[in-house]
């Protein structure tokens, strides 16, 4: 296989699980799944400056369907990759990353899930201190905050486990999320999912 088209599956489908997690919220939200927790993680308070903290879109069911997302992608993945004489998706794997392991896949999943929410409120919090109100464009960050989030999250694992990631996967990831991510969201105002293209 081409080096560059092994790169892009790479980056692609090590992210599955984040991917999957950044759309969680607002599909739980569409299906009125766990109303219990659709309470801001803010829970309406104000910062120093007078201005919310994170918003009212930002709940502990998001958090909660983000991690269940990715958990739910990563056991997906251990599954493809455990399927006998289909080697294609341990090629595209990343190196030396093991999804026998269910203690590897469990913590995957879980913290890829909840670092994409994490970078994605972590975004919201910025907007809100420079008066871009939800919804409103924050380009490049809201296409990569939840890729950087994930990452941030999983650099424990990287360590621990020699997971083989190098600057050219981090980067092809971050660009292809960039454009993924615009396309998605288009796509998805226009289905009626989300109520904003960004």
């Amino acid at each position: 296989m081409d080096p560059i088209i092994l790169l892009i599956l790479q980056s692609v489908y090590f992210l599955l699980p984040a991917y999957f997690a950044n759309m969680a919220p607002v599909v739980a939200k569409k299906l009125g799944l766990m109303k219990a927790l659709d309470v801001p993680v803010d829970e309406g308070k104000r910062f120093i400056d007078s201005r919310e903290i994170l918003g009212k879109n930002k709940t502990y069911r998001g958090f909660v369907a983000g991690a269940i997302a990715g958990l739910i992608i990563a056991y997906v993945q251990m599954a493809l990759y455990n399927i006998p004489n289909m080697p294609f998706f341990k090629y595209i794997s990343i190196p030396n990353l093991n999804y026998s392991s269910h203690l590897i896949v469990i913590s995957l999943g879980i913290l890829m899930g909840v670092g994409a929410i994490t970078g994605d409120a972590l975004k919201s919090f910025f907007k809100r201190r420079m008066n871009i109100g939800p919804g409103k464009k924050f380009i490049p960050f809201d296409q990569i905050d939840f890729v950087v989030g994930a990452y941030i999250f999983i650099i424990p694992l990287i360590i621990l486990y020699d997971i083989g990631f190098n600057w050219q996967i981090i980067l092809c990831s971050i660009i292809l999320s960039f454009l993924l991510h615009i396309i998605v969201n288009h796509i998805s105002f226009y289905l009626g999912i989300r109520g904003e293209k960004w």
